[in-house]
């Protein structure tokens, strides 16, 4: 059987890829995943054993940050070549960063402990070596993101009018791909204001209270290796490519995509996108599963195999631009 529900009709600045995008992808349609959820579960209702936790997610982000912080310690106590230094950064620290973030990914989808509290508390752990607080700011706008994909006004994943226009080019895509940790950051307080409630506010003082001792073992060494980790991690560095992959058009009338690569590794399986929009109560550790379960509605939608050839891509096609997005009004 050939299913395919992530086709979608595009309206408003419809232009054929090869030509350069003054405007996002507009649908009228509702967001794809909802559907292909629905149709799986009747086609496939064994699926639902798939739902639960991952009970060793609390183990990996204990050892992540037990290794992110102690290379800091090193660092701060021990004098080391520069390039030992930047070596150690980029292989190591960038890539637990990374690793970190798709932490605190699952984590916001509870995926870690039944209890959602208990998965606040991890995530307040995984955030330790990011140094800025913000696993529960992500989790309200991850949210937004998964509940209103696309949604104008809403989506805070998706570039700003003002990011897509000034960003343009083969330099501006590189400017902006180098910096996009701060883009993402920074974006959703111009889309869309978080609650400033107790969990956001603890997240703040736990982080401040950690980070001091720290700042003290590690000294500037230790945390201009953290910060350094931080914004590698979101820029020139491979994993870093599932920021274009997941949700940029590369493909008319497809807006989410997966990648089936070796970087899942260590990434949580956060390539398999399409997976994870369908069933975000799947932990990454069983989205494989799932696709072998039901092939016929993920196999013959496009995909990746390679991120770094995905940045590559967005990078030197002059017909991608920051507006090759899918938006709904």
């Amino acid at each position: 059987m050939d299913v395919r529900l992530d086709v979608v009709p595009l309206r408003r600045n419809h232009k054929l890829m090869g030509a350069k995008r003054t405007d996002y992808y507009w649908t009228e349609e509702p967001e794809p995943h909802i559907g292909r959820r629905r149709a799986i579960l009747k086609d496939h209702p064994e699926i639902k054993k798939l739902f639960g936790i991952n009970p060793w997610m609390k183990y990996s982000v204990l050892i992540l940050v037990s290794i992110q912080v102690g290379v800091a310690i090193f660092l701060g106590q021990y004098n080391v070549p520069w390039y030992v230094f930047l070596g150690l950064t980029y292989l190591v620290g960038a890539t637990i960063s990374h690793a970190l973030f798709l932490a605190i990914h699952e984590i916001t989808h509870n995926l870690a402990f039944k209890k959602p509290v208990l998965n606040n508390y991890l995530a307040y752990i995984a955030n330790i070596p990011i140094v800025v607080p913000y696993a529960m700011g992500f989790k309200f706008y991850h949210h937004e993101h998964h509940w209103e994909q696309g949604k104008d006004g809403v989506d805070s994943d998706i570039p700003l009018p003002s990011e897509a226009n000034f960003f343009r080019g083969f330099i501006g895509k590189v400017l902006w791909f180098m910096h996009q940790i701060f883009f993402y950051a920074l974006r959703p307080m111009f889309v869309k204001k978080v609650p400033f409630d107790k969990w956001v506010i603890m997240n703040i003082v736990f982080q401040v209270i950690v980070m001091i001792p720290i700042i003290y073992f590690a000294g500037l060494p230790g945390l201009g290796y953290l910060l350094l980790s931080l914004v590698l991690a979101g820029s020139l560095h491979p994993t870093s490519g599932h920021f274009i992959s997941e949700h940029y058009v590369f493909h008319e009338g497809q807006e989410t995509y997966s990648y089936y690569g070796p970087l899942n590794l260590v990434t949580y399986n956060v390539g398999y996108h399409n997976e994870h929009h369908d069933f975000p109560n799947i932990p990454g550790s069983r989205l494989p599963m799932l696709r072998k379960i039901a092939p016929e509605y993920y196999n013959n939608l496009h995909s990746y195999k390679s991120w770094t050839g995905v940045i590559l891509k967005f990078l030197f096609s002059p017909d991608i631009t920051l507006y090759n997005r899918t938006k709904r009004s």
